[in-house]
């Protein structure tokens, strides 16, 4: 696919810069925000540009290859778009503009439980080929019924999410009301007035919902009742248990998302997991923990011949990319990236971000004589 990328916004900052004030405020705060301080957040950025590559430049020049394959599919690029929750809220049909894009380029779109369009239009857009994320449901039956929905859509690879066993405490969505259960305060409504093109994207879309979810749901439930709903009906706990008995009912490809441990990654070899995704979900979760580089480095070691390591958080350019492909992981995942773009440029944004993002690794291959991704831990300066 021909790469093209608006040039008015040829880094990820610029598109944050442009989101920010496309948005309504809550909605903004909701999706760059950390937890806490911030900094976890603000750590997984720092450690990330703190990782040097060596170049070499006299060396058999050759045309750069992005391609990878991963769990048998072969993609145009080593990264995906990653799981992000009320997406249509952050930009009016947010999940349907990423998941084409994707499609169109090639590379994975994953899916949250709690995301604004359901596993069967996620599907029809990508044919199948999205990945899905389980929020794990209380009660078997749910939790049996996503799976078959799941497994019907054509989902490749499912991921339970391991590091929410708690909501995140978050300063600024519990200001603006976005906590469980959400409300809506004439503040939001004002911000809401100060930004016509969003208002006037969402009134076209209709009010954003959980959609995968809407099945369940009791009939005219307010957002007060959907708070205590989410609470009575799903839990983040993930125990060996849970995992074992989804490995038995799932024959797809099986990924934990948040690892960050030895003694989590050995749990996960020992039940049959086929990867992990080295995760701090954002840096929304907990402050006082590691950046996602720090663990990536020493997992990827230790235990990179016995299953599939990814990461996510913090990663926003094509030097970030391929600075955590140099650390060990086979595949990057990154969420607030595309929003930033979807926020900034509407519909044309997963088509500019994802363009952005090849460009920028493929210049950097270029430039320290890299031609295959899997070659990138050759130019890691170790620290």
């Amino acid at each position: 696919m021909e790469l093209k990328y608006n040039p008015k916004y040829p880094a990820i900052d610029d598109l944050r810069n442009r989101a920010k004030k496309k948005m309504p405020r809550f909605a903004f705060e909701y999706l760059d925000g950390g937890c806490n301080e911030d900094v976890n957040l603000n750590r997984n950025r720092s450690d990330i540009q703190a990782v040097e590559l060596m170049p070499q430049y006299i060396s058999e020049h050759a045309e750069c290859d992005l391609g990878t394959n991963l769990f048998g599919r072969e993609y145009d690029a080593p990264f995906g778009i990653a799981p992000v929750g009320l997406q249509g809220l952050i930009w009016p049909k947010a999940p349907e503009i990423l998941a084409k894009a994707a499609f169109e380029h090639n590379i994975p779109f994953v899916s949250s439980t709690v995301t604004t369009s359901s596993i069967e239009r996620i599907a029809e857009i990508t044919e199948g080929r999205a990945w899905f994320q389980l929020y794990h449901p209380l009660k078997n039956e749910l939790r049996d019924d996503l799976l078959k929905r799941a497994e019907a859509a054509g989902c490749p690879v499912l991921i339970i999410l391991a590091d929410v066993p708690t909501f995140g405490f978050r300063p600024r969505d519990i200001k603006n009301g976005l906590a469980m259960p959400p409300k809506m305060s004439v503040k939001n409504i004002l911000q809401i007035i100060g930004r016509p093109h969003w208002a006037l994207n969402t009134l076209l879309a209709g009010q954003p919902n959980f959609a995968t979810l809407k099945p369940y749901l009791p009939k005219n439930l307010n957002l007060m009742g959907l708070g205590a709903f989410m609470d009575q009906t799903f839990t983040g706990k993930l125990n060996e248990d849970k995992i074992a008995s989804l490995r038995d009912k799932w024959k797809g490809k099986l990924v934990i998302k948040g690892v960050v441990s030895e003694e989590d990654t050995e749990k996960a070899i020992t039940l049959g997991v086929d990867g992990i995704i080295v995760s701090n979900h954002g840096g929304r979760q907990l402050d006082a923990g590691q950046s996602t580089i720090v663990p990536l480095k020493n997992l990827a070691a230790k235990y990179g011949d016995k299953l599939i390591i990814m990461v996510d958080s913090g990663f926003r350019s094509g030097p970030d990319i391929a600075r955590a492909m140099a650390s060990g992981a086979k595949f990057i995942f990154m969420g607030r990236t595309f929003m930033y773009g979807v926020g900034a440029l509407g519909k044309e944004g997963g088509n500019h971000t994802i363009s952005l993002l090849k460009v920028q690794l493929k210049q950097v291959m270029d430039q320290i004589g890299c031609y295959k991704v899997e070659n990138f831990p050759q130019h890691l300066i170790e620290s």
